[in-house]
C-alpha cells in the first residue's frame, strides 16, 4: 500500500472504538452505549457515510497534535448521511443527516470545531431536504477550545441554533438523550421536533458548574430536569428504557414521514359499537378505540406524561400516516385546560408543517373553567386552538364519541363543525352549547327555585336534563346539518379512508412548528 494511502487509513482507526477500550468499559458499566454503536444500530447495514472524521479539538495550544487526535478524535462530534428504514420505504426517502455527540471525548461538549461540523451536517440537510438524528447527550459549551480565543469573545455569532431552527417544518428532526444533556445541547433538543428521552436522562439550561457558579446552590446532575419531570411537563416526547428503545422509537417516529406502507393488520370493527358506556356519565379507555380504529401497532402517542386529558398521536389507516388528537374522558372528564391546549395545538403545528391529516375524536363537555384556570393565562391558550385550527392546509375530520359541548368542542373540530373537511358522530353524540346539567341549572334557574321542595326540584330538574339530551342526541343533531352524518361506529375507519381518498394536497411550505 502506497505510503499516502497507509497513513489515511491509520488515522480511521484511531476513530474506532476498539481504540478505546478503557472509555468503551466505563460507557457499558453505566449501562450506555457508545456513539458509534448508537449510530451503527440506528443505520441500516453499511450505509453510514461519515464526514468531517478528522477534526480534533481546538486545544493546539494545550495538547499537542498527537495527544489531540487520541484523546478527542472526530471533536466529540460523529456525524454524516446514512439509511433509516430502507427495507420498508424506497432508498431516497431513506436518507438522513446523523449527528451523535460523543460522551468519551470531553463529557460530550460542544467545541469550535465541532460546531462548524455541526453546521456544515445542518447545511447539508438542508440543501439536501434530509431529516436530521441528533443524539444530544453531553455539557454544552466547551470553555477549554482556547485556540478561538484569538477570533472570538464568546462564540455568540455561532449559527448553530438559527439554522437548525429554520429547518422547522422543512424536514423532521429528531434528538434523543441520554443520560445528561445540558445548556448547548439541551438548546439543540429543544428546538427539535420531538424529543426521545431514556428513564436516566437530565435535561436542563445549564449543568450542576454553571449553576454553583451562578450562586444558585449545589445539585448533582440528576437532580436537574429528571426524565420523570420533563416527562410530565411536556418537555419529553417519548419517554423509553434505554439507548435501544430510543432507536427503534426514532426509527418509528421517522416512518410516519417516510411514506405510505404496503402491509397492514386492522382489528374486528364491531367491536367498537360496545365501547362506549351506555352510561353517558361513565369514563372510558379511548386507547381501545383509537387501537381498532388505526392500523394494528400503529399508533405512537407523543407527550404522553403531560396532559393526559388530550391524546396526540401518529398513526396509519390503510397504511397511510396521520395525525391524531383525542379527548380522554378518565382525566377531567375531556375537560379541555391550557396544558391540553398547548399540546394539541403544537401538534397541529406538526401535521400542518409535514401534511398529516387530523383525525379529531371529540368528547368533551369543553374548556376547563374556574379561577385556578384563568391564573395559567387559560384564555390566551385555549384560543391556540381556534388560531391553529382555522389556518391548517391540512384536513381534520372530527369524529363526536359522545360529548361535544361549547366552545371546547368546536376547538376539537378546528374552530367548528363546519371548518372540518367532515364531522361525523357515533349514536352516541350528544350536542349543546354547553354541558346538559349546566345549560338547565342556568336556563331554568327560575323554575328550579319556585319548586316546593327538593324531591320536587329533583324530578323537574332530571325531566328538563331529559329533555335536553333528546334535543341534543346525534341525530337531532345531524337533521339540521350542523353534523354531516351519524354513522355506526364500526364504520368510522371506513368512513376516514374515504374521505381522505377525496382530498387533495394543499401543503403550504412556509409552516414552522413551535418549541411548545
Amino acid at each position: 500500500m502506497r505510503k499516502d494511502l497507509e497513513e489515511f487509513y491509520n488515522r480511521k482507526e484511531l476513530l474506532k472504538d476498539e481504540n478505546r477500550s478503557e472509555s468503551v468499559k466505563k460507557r457499558h458499566k453505566k449501562g450506555s452505549r457508545t456513539a458509534r454503536e448508537n449510530i451503527e444500530d440506528l443505520c441500516d447495514k453499511d450505509s453510514f457515510d461519515e464526514l468531517g472524521s478528522l477534526i480534533v479539538a481546538g486545544q493546539s495550544q494545550r495538547l499537542s497534535r498527537d495527544e489531540l487526535i487520541k484523546k478527542t478524535p472526530a471533536d466529540g462530534l460523529i456525524g454524516g448521511i446514512g439509511n433509516v428504514n430502507s427495507k420498508v420505504f424506497e432508498e431516497k426517502n431513506s436518507k438522513c443527516c446523523i449527528m451523535s455527540y460523543d460522551y468519551m471525548v470531553l463529557a460530550g461538549t460542544q467545541g469550535g470545531f465541532n460546531h462548524k461540523k455541526t453546521d456544515r451536517l445542518i447545511s447539508i440537510s438542508k440543501k439536501g431536504k434530509l431529516p436530521i438524528i441528533f443524539f444530544v447527550e453531553g455539557g454544552g459549551g466547551r470553555p477549554g477550545d482556547v485556540d478561538f480565543y484569538s477570533i472570538s469573545s464568546g462564540g455568540l455569532d455561532l449559527p448553530t441554533w438559527s439554522e437548525f431552527s429554520k429547518l422547522s417544518g422543512k424536514v423532521p428532526r429528531i434528538s434523543i438523550v441520554s443520560g445528561n444533556c445540558f445548556a448547548g445541547n439541551a438548546a439543540i433538543a429543544g428546538c427539535s421536533d420531538v424529543i426521545i428521552a431514556t428513564k436516566n436522562s437530565s435535561i436542563g439550561m445549564a449543568g450542576p458548574s454553571m449553576i454553583k457558579e451562578g450562586g444558585l446552590g449545589e445539585y448533582h446532575a440528576s437532580e436537574i430536569g429528571p426524565s420523570k419531570i420533563q416527562y410530565e411537563n411536556g418537555v419529553i416526547d417519548i419517554l423509553v428504557k434505554d439507548e435501544k428503545e430510543a432507536v427503534e422509537k426514532a426509527k418509528q417516529y421517522l416512518s410516519y414521514f417516510q411514506g405510505n406502507k404496503t402491509k397492514w393488520k386492522v382489528g374486528n370493527q364491531n367491536q367498537l359499537q360496545n365501547l362506549i358506556p351506555e352510561n353517558r356519565k361513565y369514563a372510558y379507555d379511548i386507547t381501545k378505540i383509537l387501537n381498532l380504529v388505526f392500523d394494528e401497532n400503529s399508533i405512537l402517542e407523543l407527550r404522553g406524561g403531560f396532559a393526559k386529558n388530550m391524546i396526540t398521536a401518529l398513526a396509519r389507516i390503510e397504511g397511510k400516516p396521520l395525525g391524531i388528537i383525542a379527548n380522554s374522558t378518565k382525566h377531567l372528564g375531556g375537560a379541555i385546560d391550557g396544558d391540553a391546549s398547548d399540546k394539541a395545538s403544537r401538534f397541529m403545528q406538526l401535521c400542518n408543517a409535514f401534511n398529516f391529516p387530523i383525525i379529531s375524536f371529540c368528547d368533551t363537555p369543553g374548556f376547563m373553567v374556574g379561577p385556578d384556570h384563568e391564573k395559567l393565562a387559560l384564555v390566551r391558550k385555549t384560543s391556540r386552538l381556534f388560531i391553529n385550527g382555522a389556518n391548517l392546509k391540512t384536513p381534520i375530520i372530527t369524529i363526536v364519541l359522545r360529548k361535544a359541548y361549547g366552545l371546547g368542542a368546536m376547538a376539537m373540530a378546528g374552530g367548528n363543525f363546519h371548518q372540518s373537511y367532515m364531522t361525523l358522530s357515533w349514536q352516541t353524540g350528544e350536542f349543546g352549547p354547553m354541558g346538559l346539567e349546566a345549560s338547565v341549572e342556568l336556563g331554568f334557574k327560575k323554575e328550579l327555585d319556585n319548586t316546593s321542595s327538593e324531591t320536587e326540584r329533583k324530578k323537574l330538574y332530571d325531566h328538563l336534563v331529559s329533555q335536553a339530551y333528546e334535543k341534543g342526541k346525534a341525530i337531532n343533531a345531524a337533521s339540521k346539518l350542523e353534523i354531516d352524518e351519524v354513522i355506526d361506529p364500526k364504520e368510522t375507519r371506513s368512513r376516514i379512508s374515504n374521505a381522505l381518498h377525496n382530498y387533495s394536497d394543499q401543503k403550504d411550505e412556509q409552516n414552522f412548528i413551535d418549541s411548545w
